[in-house]
């Protein structure tokens, strides 16, 4: 489905990615009391980025919960709160920081529901930020969604747009299983139209096409989105470029994906995660299993180069992935 289908007919406003996010996290917590807030700096201060914003003054510290810089403790916190019947919402302030957590993660959020035999559920939303951009150099700059959607048990959505800020995030609260939502900070200012509707869900494991085009399919996450959308629009006229957003990278919508690529023949896939091993050859291999005679030229990654992401602007802006990498690719392919 389109992402325009998706909202047509729908009241909506002008939100940032930042306030959607904020919205979702608002409503769901008024609608539940058993959701809440936990994390570093998300109470009074509103956020190192600003997102819980006015949340604490609303809903007070029993909603909205400072912890200690110690993402190992809180994370196991919110692993066992869920467990025993609430809806914790954990924000790791930089997705790097998920190292220190692992153990609970890996070992506790993503098994427990398994080896009890599906008798507890784990309901709790993890909300990280990742991706360069910022100069914060290489420990807060990560992108590491592809960890995550490695491990089964775990889900992992990544919005490209306000709207997908929105409607994932109540998703992910709404799910009783465990759901990442890695949240690119170099897009937190980016506008777009958000239902006001407050039961306004996207279902995890579809993706939109952003923008329907006939020549080639780009798959692009987070930031790319938008810089792909604009890629197509200053091609239009010479060549017809479709923009998928996946919005959930597992589960991951492999069928609308293959449709788009029977129908145009090539495909660029463009996320900002390191290329080897990850998200891009995951999405590849599917193309290729299933549309591979669809295929009219090699499929084309764009991502960023394996290394760690450079403190110096000028090398970062080297290393990060654009538009114009994006364009490239097309070009070649063509």
């Amino acid at each position: 489905m389109t992402a325009q289908a998706e909202i047509e007919g729908q009241e909506t406003e002008t939100l940032t990615l930042r306030e959607a996010i904020r919205e979702a996290l608002r409503e769901e917590m008024a609608r539940d009391d058993d959701v809440y807030i936990m994390g570093e700096d998300v109470g009074a201060f509103g956020g190192v980025l600003e997102v819980t914003g006015d949340l604490y003054e609303q809903f007070g510290d029993t909603q909205v919960k400072d912890t200690p810089i110690a993402e190992a403790g809180y994370v196991g916190a919110a692993v066992g709160a869920a467990a025993t019947g609430t809806r914790p919402v954990a924000e790791l302030m930089f997705s790097d920081f998920m190292g220190v957590s692992m153990e609970q993660i890996m070992n506790q959020m993503a098994k427990m529901r398994y080896m009890f035999g599906g008798k507890t559920e784990m309901p709790v939303t993890i909300r990280a930020t990742e991706g360069g951009g910022m100069g914060a150099a290489s420990q807060h700059s990560g992108t590491v969604h592809t960890w995550i959607s490695h491990f089964p048990g775990l889900l992992a959505v990544a919005p490209g747009t306000a709207a997908s800020a929105k409607g994932l995030t109540k998703a992910a609260i709404r799910s009783d299983d465990p759901v990442f939502v890695f949240e690119n900070k170099m897009i937190y200012e980016q506008q777009g139209e958000v239902p006001t509707d407050e039961d306004y869900v996207i279902p995890l494991g579809e993706a939109a096409v952003e923008r329907e085009g006939e020549d080639v399919t780009v798959v692009a996450t987070q930031r790319l989105v938008g810089e792909s959308i604009d890629v197509a629009e200053n091609l239009a006229g010479d060549v017809s470029v479709e923009v998928i957003d996946p919005r959930s990278l597992y589960p991951l919508d492999t069928e609308t994906i293959v449709e788009s690529v029977r129908k145009t023949g090539r495909m660029v896939v463009a996320d900002e995660s390191p290329l080897s091993y990850g998200t891009h050859a995951e999405i590849v291999s599917r193309v290729q299993e299933e549309a591979f005679f669809s295929l009219d030229a090699p499929i084309q990654r764009v991502g960023t180069p394996d290394t760690h992401m450079p403190f110096s602007p000028q090398l970062e802006h080297e290393v990060l992935p654009e538009g114009e990498d994006v364009q490239n690719a097309i070009e070649r392919i063509l």
